[in-house]
């Protein structure tokens, strides 16, 4: 059981890259925060679902530490991980990892915790498989 839940974990991670164009950014030419928040809900939207292959909501998002800000010309890549199993939840950690386009530089820039739930056709929490 142990060993098919961790290859279950594994092929859900996702990953995500985005190049961050201006169209992306603030005044300050970095990337907007709601922006930010809109991909990594998405990453964890579709971390969970590729674990439980089931319908999930987000719930809540826990927790999100922008490290660092991204500047515009620069690369993002979105890594969505299962971090705990519950009953009807699943809580997925989103790092964010920005890139230089022209060096091998990276580093976390952002990372937070989703809590998804699997619903059924009535929109009801139910059991994760």
């Amino acid at each position: 059981m142990v060993n098919s839940q961790n290859q279950r974990i594994g092929n859900s991670i996702t990953k995500v890259t985005k190049a961050i164009f201006p169209n992306t950014t603030n005044h300050y030419d970095t990337l907007f925060g709601g922006t930010a928040l809109q991909w990594m809900d998405e990453v964890a939207f579709i971390t969970a679902t590729r674990y439980s292959r089931q319908k999930m909501v987000t719930v809540s998002s826990d927790k999100i530490d922008f490290n660092k800000a991204i500047p515009a010309g620069t690369i993002v890549e979105l890594v969505g991980e299962i971090v705990r199993i519950g009953k009807t939840s699943l809580e997925v950690r989103v790092d964010v990892f920005t890139e230089e386009m022209y060096s091998e530089n990276r580093e976390k820039s952002i990372s937070g915790n989703f809590t998804m739930v699997a619903i059924d056709e009535n929109k009801d929490p139910i059991t994760i498989k």
